[in-house]
């Protein structure tokens, strides 16, 4: 293991250290990665093209719609041409502040007030919540504990998954945008031949486009069946979602029976079935849009920076602690790890976190004093910038894309611009080969192979491949391919859960709730909630004193995909996927300029915002109320 750019050494036990003779070694101006092109730079080309022609359009797109909560863009786009992006700004329209509503707080209620962070996928807030304070706390799961969480867990990527897929992304690919947008994709649609007929039932790809149209359409409804079932799954378990209150520092405070389990299995029996046609559509898709035109494999693309923490613990290897992190991360069923240009540099826990940095240069907040911790609870370094450091200042100030325009921090590993998504699981887990034991999933290196179980139709292998480029398509159809994953996870816990009820290990928490006070520590702790949610990254950095909370931080996948420029002039991913797409689209006539390749790159990272919508029409700003998760082609 090395970092490119932060001054840190490992010895050959893996233990870090600061290089010596740097007088400031995280300074901004000192560790600095490679930048192709400066803010400035990219300003100058603009102002030349503008000179020499007419057709630099600046497009204000604000919201976006059909994704979770409030994103805005302004990109500026040269139409002449074969056309392409020049610049592209991403912006969270809207503070949360859930990080300082927690100060002061007793550490219990990080549970109930983060999972508020997101009602779209509140039970991923509570479980890494419970995370940290269980770590502050040094309570250790009992193993049902444990694979409760993963059985719930699994249940809520089945409903993640089908509502991007459907709900969120699937309309870019409908009939009434492929018709009103591209007339001669619709023309090629019609006589298309769907590989994948037998596992979806559509014969041609026009009939496929036109299952996804929104409301009608029977894909999109589908979708929304299954993300119920899904809901019910984790219902079953957790007595309500979102936002559980059944997840607590140690494991979980349901009642668990027989009955409970059957539920459970009668509701995933279901899903096989229906992942296999999910894999049928979302494989076709990439293909038609790859044969009619060779520039869609370019549309949001970008480097293949991927981070995740890991997810779903093995029962009997998690331990709760920092400690021993690096242990039980790896035996995690999607494998903890970052992966740079492609190849994965480290699937260790510690790596992950002390290689970790937030700036807000470009954001609307105050800088901190960032001098509080300058090693983790193992003596390896870490940033001034690292979340243990940080304090949450916010300070709104006037818009400036040359200065601070956003409410999204930059959260960057070894200062490179780095994704998060539900694939990247993919990417680590096939790549490292540490998979535990078991009959559903195995990584090879370069793939995964996913063994499905009979249900109406006949059991199957599958096999997801590290796609030689990550764009829009290979995101979505990394989506798909998680989908199976996260329910044979599901599957396995189950079976899980009923070797142990059988044994007579039905204890699911470490202690009982009035027993919770003995064990908040008084003097001062560190932790981190290291989980995953639909789009990937979840992690929650405590630190506690005297019993209560003095910080938090919560960083989300979408703060990380969303992120504005890092003090080296780096777009963030929206950023730069938008910047990489190029404008395939007929721009004859510069005013029916659509841009929806850029909105299939954005909606893509599943982008999940605070819930908050405004319309901007160049000649003013228009504001309403309204519910985008759903709207159709328009």
């Amino acid at each position: 293991m090395c970092f490119q750019n932060l001054p840190v050494e490992f010895d050959a036990a893996g233990r870090a250290t600061l290089r010596q003779g740097i007088r400031d070694p995280y300074a901004v101006d000192v560790s600095k990665p490679d930048v192709a092109m400066s803010d400035a730079q990219r300003e100058a080309e603009i102002r030349k093209l503008v000179a020499a022609n007419g057709h630099i359009k600046d497009i204000n797109m604000d919201p976006v719609t059909r994704v979770a909560g409030a994103l805005a863009l302004h990109v500026t786009a040269n139409l002449a041409g074969n056309g392409r992006y020049l610049d592209a700004h991403s912006q969270a329209t809207l503070f949360r502040g859930y990080e300082v509503i927690l100060m002061g707080r007793d550490p219990r209620d990080a549970i109930f007030v983060s999972s508020r962070a997101c009602g779209v996928c509140g039970g991923v807030h509570a479980h890494a919540s419970a995370y940290a304070i269980e770590m502050a706390m040094g309570l250790r799961p009992p193993p049902m504990g444990t694979v409760v969480r993963n059985m719930q867990e699994a249940a809520e990527m089945g409903y993640d998954n089908p509502l991007h897929l459907y709900l969120l992304a699937g309309p870019d690919y409908s009939e009434p945008v492929i018709r009103a947008v591209s007339p001669e994709l619709w023309t090629k649609a019609e006589s298309w031949k769907c590989p994948s007929e037998r596992q979806h039932g559509f014969r041609t790809m026009a009939e496929l486009m036109t299952a996804l149209t929104p409301l009608t359409g029977q894909l999109y409804r589908e979708g929304l069946d299954f993300t119920r079932l899904s809901r019910e799954m984790f219902v079953t378990l957790a007595g309500k979602y979102p936002h559980p209150q059944t997840v607590v520092p140690g494991g979980v405070s349901s009642t668990l029976s027989l009955q409970t389990l059957n539920e459970y299995h009668s509701r995933l029996g279901k899903i096989f079935d229906y992942a296999q046609r999910m894999l049928g559509v979302w494989n076709d898709i990439p293909e038609f849009f790859y044969e009619a035109d060779e520039r869609y494999r370019q549309v949001g693309a970008r480097p293949t920076n991927l981070i995740d923490p890991g997810y779903w613990d093995d029962p009997f290897a998690y331990d709760a602690t920092y400690a021993n992190c690096n242990s039980w991360g790896e035996r995690r069923w999607s494998t903890p790890g970052v992966v740079i240009n492609g190849e994965l540099v480290t699937t260790r826990l510690t790596d992950i976190n002390i290689g970790w940095e937030e700036f807000v240069e470009h954001s609307y907040y105050d800088q901190w004093a960032g001098d509080r911790y300058t090693t983790d609870p193992l003596g390896n370094p870490i940033s001034p910038y690292h979340p243990w450091n940080k304090q949450t200042l916010p300070k709104p100030d006037e818009k400036s894309w040359k200065d601070k325009y956003t409410w999204a921090c930059t959260p960057r590993w070894d200062r490179k611009v780095v994704e998060a998504g539900a694939y990247a699981r993919l990417y680590t887990t096939a790549m490292a080969q540490k998979l535990p034991a078991n009959d559903f999933v195995e990584a090879t290196g370069h793939s995964l192979r996913m063994f499905i179980p009979k249900g109406v139709t006949p059991e199957s292998e599958v096999e997801w491949h590290v796609p030689p480029v990550l764009n829009a398509f290979e995101r979505n159809r990394g989506r798909a391919y998680h989908y199976v994953f996260s329910q044979l996870v599901g599957l396995a816990s189950l079976l899980e859960a009923y070797r142990l009820f059988q044994s007579g290990e039905t204890a699911v928490a470490a202690v009982p709730p009035d027993k919770l006070d003995d064990h908040i520590a008084t003097d001062e702790r560190v932790s981190v909630g290291w989980w995953g949610a639909g789009r990937g990254w979840l992690t929650h950095h405590l630190v506690t004193e005297h019993g209560k909370i003095v910080n938090y931080q919560i960083c989300t996948p979408s703060t990380i995909n969303a992120s504005p420029r890092d003090p080296w002039d780096q777009p963030g991913p929206y950023e730069e996927a938008v910047m990489n797409t190029p404008i395939i689209e007929d721009v004859s006539d510069p005013s029916k300029f659509t841009s929806v390749d850029m909105l299939r790159a954005i909606r893509s990272f599943d982008p999940c915002m605070p819930c908050t919508t405004h319309t901007a029409t160049g000649e003013g700003t228009v504001v309403r109320e309204v519910n985008t998760c759903s709207c159709g082609a328009d």
